[in-house]
């Protein structure tokens, strides 16, 4: 059965607030503040994860959320064998790999905020031609992702992928490439109209030197056509000093014989560095923002937001987990008034559907058919489509995407045979007495994770529970006639609007 909502229908719903249903009738206000906080640091939970979280308090589980020390994913070893391409610096094994952590990390904030940096410090696999620098890259993320963003920036500085997709190894004294210089402070740190053209010469001539130390002799294997089969070559960072423009700086009103490392501090220092990453990490984690480009003439959403992050990133020392624990613990991410208020890019939504199907709890080659779809909805892991990564939020979604979006979300969630729909499945068929449409309904709205939806749409749904009347529960196993309507209309709600956003 459709919803009887066009594909226009949903462009215009995907960009404003939803109404919010008055009938609640099993989740609690903190279960829906712990799913909205799930969506937003991770991707999603089951209802069985969230009453378990919600017992720990909200607070706690922030606190958890934040700790990487000893996250638990599916063993890399056993991947590898079901996906031998990641040893071959192939994307092929690079991408599966990084989704099956996105599905299985006990610590979700992790790899969400690896998709954080991935989509502001763009590098694609197309120009690279080999998956293990960014596998590298994105391990450093996971790292370095919510240390001091001036740790982070001299990682990224010295990152080969980073290196390579920018030109820094063509980047001499007395011969500057601006390349990275320009895009670290224009599209990593500050943002346009906070340097000037001279600035960007100067942040140049500090990162002279920063290259590849392997990057000639790739060079050569590469003119030869050697590069495959024989294998890939991975490279490494290397400091040449010899190559170092050493000399006298002028950066940012700041004078001094200034090198990459120098620099970043600099930035670091600055009230539009802050600025630039409140507002990126607003765009991502709260509501969604318009495109960077559009920053300078478009104001923040919510200034007083920004302004209080600004003020933590200063408090904290740049520090980027202090800022994510003010922003989950502030009035304005809690507020009822941003929760849906993001559409989901399309890795959150596939690694949201897996996570709550269960299907992959062990490696299957079936994950590829994931990535394919993510494909489709218009991310490609490790491959953004230019240095400015992906357009966010109603970006997203076009004719063809949300399509996409829909079926892939639909027949997923619709699949009762996988654990994760069969253990909701029997959960809403053993409440006991008799479920009424409308009961129903809402017992399926509350196991996909205390999913809110408009009156519109509740009505929708419960006009198509109504075409077969009362469920029958209670009664020990589910009967086929019993588990395929609760399939159904669990399929329905993942093919609604309300589920495509976070």
């Amino acid at each position: 059965m459709a919803l009887e909502v066009g594909v226009g229908d949903l462009g215009t719903s995907l960009t404003c607030n939803i109404p919010r249903t008055k009938v609640i009738v099993m989740a609690t206000k903190d279960l829906q503040l712990m799913a909205h906080l799930m969506r937003r640091a991770g991707f999603g939970a089951t209802r069985e994860e969230l009453e378990s979280r919600v017992a720990k308090g909200y607070e706690a589980v922030v606190e958890e959320l934040l700790d990487f020390s000893s996250p638990r994913t599916l063993d890399e070893d056993l991947i590898r064998r079901q996906h031998p391409n990641i040893s071959s610096l192939l994307a092929t094994g690079s991408q599966p790999y990084w989704l099956y952590r996105m599905i299985s990390t006990s610590a979700p904030l992790q790899e969400k905020i690896s998709l954080f940096w991935h989509g502001i410090f763009a590098t694609a696999y197309f120009k690279l031609t080999t998956g293990r620098v960014i596998s590298n890259q994105l391990r450093m993320f996971r790292n370095h992702g919510i240390g001091s963003l001036d740790t982070l920036l001299v990682e990224l500085s010295k990152d080969p992928a980073m290196i390579i997709w920018l030109d820094n190894q063509d980047n001499h004294r007395g011969a500057i490439n601006e390349n990275y210089g320009r895009e670290l402070l224009e599209l990593f740190s500050m943002g346009v109209g906070s340097y000037t053209e001279q600035d960007v010469k100067e942040c140049a001539r500090a990162f002279t030197g920063w290259t590849l130390g392997n990057a000639e002799y790739s060079e050569v294997c590469a003119r030869r056509n050697s590069l495959w089969p024989y294998g890939r070559l991975s490279w490494y960072f290397e400091y040449r000093p010899e190559d170092h423009d050493d000399g006298e700086k002028s950066f940012l009103g700041h004078r001094g014989r200034f090198d990459g490392e120098d620099i970043v501090r600099i930035i670091c220092q600055q009230p539009a560095a802050a600025r630039f990453i409140a507002r990126h990490m607003y765009g991502f984690f709260v509501a969604d923002e318009p495109p960077v480009p559009q920053w300078p003439y478009v104001p923040p959403r919510d200034p007083d937001a920004i302004d209080l992050l600004t003020s933590a990133y200063f408090d904290g020392n740049y520090d980027i987990r202090s800022m994510l624990r003010v922003l989950f613990n502030s009035d304005f991410f809690k507020s009822e008034e941003v929760w849906n208020a993001r559409v989901k890019g399309p890795a959150e939504l596939v690694a949201g559907v897996l996570r709550m199907t269960g299907e992959f709890r062990e490696p299957r080659y079936e994950i590829n058919e994931g990535l394919g779809s993510m494909a489709v909805m218009g991310q490609i892991l490790i491959n953004p489509p230019t240095v400015e990564g992906w357009t966010q939020g109603r970006g997203w979604i076009d004719t063809g995407t949300m399509m996409e979006r829909i079926n892939f979300a639909a027949e997923r969630m619709g699949d009762s045979s996988q654990p994760g729909v069969e253990e909701m499945v029997r959960r809403v068929a053993a409440d006991g007495g008799s479920a009424s449409p409308s009961a129903l309904v809402d017992a399926c709205l509350d196991e996909m994770g205390a999913l809110l939806v408009s009156d519109k749409t509740r009505s929708k749904l419960i006009e198509h529970a109504s075409e077969d009347g009362g469920l029958p529960v209670g009664r020990g196993d589910p009967d086929e006639r019993a588990r395929h309507r609760v399939a159904e209309m669990i399929r329905l709600v993942a093919s609604t609007t309300e589920f495509q956003r976070a």
